[in-house]
């Protein structure tokens, strides 16, 4: 028990008066608060000195009300839970610890419960908290709807200020800009896309969108591309002190934390960013996936990179996302498998998310968003699609029943649609996964974009304040 206040009762009795002729009376002997909190009061008929202690820390006394030696006064603290609970005070003779008389206290459920999420990064800036929190509640009543690269270049436009193929056909931007930053960490840093790239993501942010960021990193090792699976040593060898292949991945991390720490708004607070590095991770083809990694190779190489940036190099406006891939059909037995391979840990993961190429297939969809959403669900995380489309799809009706379907009244808080190349006049060229002018699903684009669960940049609420009923620890 934890003693929280002692009283002073009456003091009739004489002293060294016989244990039987103590009196001690407490009314009422029950009671029920309010899951709000509140104050309440016991009255005490006692004829000895006494003391009364609290088996919870959600009782205290009233400090707007002085207790005296006929009335206590206690004070509940709001039940952010979901079920009812229950504490004892205890009412003790001060000279006799074994004599006791008590109160149950009932407090009732919250029909709004706080939501409790556990982050990767327990130093991240409130913004980013902000942001996790956000991620998880718009997904109670919809998803955001995202782009790749649609900042910065469009079919048949490229680094136009302010432009967007997304808000070519809707009026609108997507609440979710997707953005490589393989560049800003590579062999490739001194490129002038970057400038853009960066340009691009404080805009998006000053609207008050959203960032998801991916890494095709090159190849450390070989010096090709980040699809370059032609040597099954990469990651071991990053992973072992001392190696040059190691010495270059670190500055390459040490680029992307200067990048990061760099990354302020208008207002000097920190842009927050939610990475997913090493997506994919399922399929063979990149050098940190599946043939190129063993199991323990790929967990380690997750923790060693959220530990350097985190711990290291001190990046607290990042939160982190693993995103398999689901693109063929698969049973509900391995796409639940799929959705947890090689899991890192839920302490090392803030999104769930899937790269899903499903093509114009809606049932797979179903199928695998029920998969995220159940770990989801058990994890208590957020989730949501990272990576979706259909390459070169004509289907008029494409939004309403390939997506908004399939998502309508799930916890998914976001699909995320892959990059339209810029091609200019090179019609050849379909290498496209969403809206543009002159698509022909573009009046079923402006459907989908007014759905009451859809969210665009404007529908957005303010991603960078807490909400109500969240916390984050």
């Amino acid at each position: 028990m934890t003693l929280v206040a002692a009283c002073a009762g009456k003091t009739n009795a004489e002293p060294g008066q016989p244990a039987d002729s103590r009196s001690l009376t407490l009314s009422p002997a029950s009671q029920e608060v309010e899951w709000k909190g509140g104050s309440f009061s016991v009255k005490v008929d006692a004829n000895f000195e006494y003391r009364w202690e609290s088996d919870c820390d959600w009782i205290a006394a009233d400090p707007e009300n002085e207790s005296t030696k006929y009335i206590c006064y206690f004070k509940a603290d709001e039940n952010k839970g979901s079920e009812e609970r229950t504490a004892v005070i205890k009412f003790i003779d001060a000279s006799d610890r074994y004599y006791t008389k008590s109160v149950t206290v009932k407090q009732t459920f919250n029909p709004n419960p706080e939501v409790v999420l556990s982050i990767v990064d327990k130093n991240a800036t409130p913004r980013t908290k902000a942001l996790f929190a956000n991620l998880y509640k718009i997904g109670q009543s919809g998803f955001m709807f995202g782009h790749h690269d649609d900042l910065w270049y469009g079919r048949y436009w490229y680094n136009e200020p302010l432009r967007s193929d997304t808000k070519d056909v809707c009026g609108d931007y997507p609440g979710v800009f997707s953005v490589d930053l393989a560049e800003i960490s590579d062999n490739r840093y001194q490129s002038d896309a970057n400038k853009i790239r960066r340009r691009v993501i404080l805009e998006a942010y000053e609207r008050g969108e959203v960032i998801l960021a991916v890494m095709h990193l090159n190849n450390p090792l070989t010096g090709s591309d980040s699809w370059d699976n032609s040597r099954t040593d990469v990651v071991k060898n990053i992973l072992t002190a001392g190696t040059e292949t190691r010495k270059k991945y670190l500055t390459w991390l040490d680029r992307l934390a200067v990048f990061a720490l760099g990354l302020k708004a208008s207002d000097g607070e920190l842009v927050p960013i939610i990475l997913r590095p090493y997506h994919e991770h399922t399929q063979s083809w990149s050098w940190w996936g599946s043939k190129c990694t063993t199991e323990q190779e790929f967990k380690d190489f997750w923790h060693f990179t959220i530990e350097y940036l985190r711990d290291t190099k001190g990046v607290h406006n990042f939160l982190y996302c693993i995103s398999p891939q689901m693109d063929s059909w698969y049973t509900t037995d391995e796409a639940s498998g799929r959705i947890v391979y090689r899991w890192p840990g839920d302490d090392y993961v803030d999104l769930m998310g899937i790269d899903c190429y499903h093509g114009i297939n809606p049932a797979a969809l179903n199928l695998y968003l029920d998969a995220l959403e159940y770990w989801a669900e058990k994890k208590n995380k957020p989730c949501g699609i990272t990576e979706d489309g259909t390459e070169s799809f004509t289907l008029a009706n494409y939004w309403s029943t390939n997506v908004l379907e399939p998502l309508r009244g799930r916890r998914s808080c976001m699909a995320v649609f892959w990059r339209n190349k810029y091609v200019g006049t090179n019609e050849s060229d379909k290498h496209f996964f969403s809206v543009y002018k002159g698509h022909p699903s573009e009046d079923d684009f402006r459907t989908f974009y007014n759905d009451s669960e859809t969210y665009f940049s404007k529908d957005l609420p303010d991603m960078y304040t807490m909400p109500e009923g969240m916390a984050v620890k």
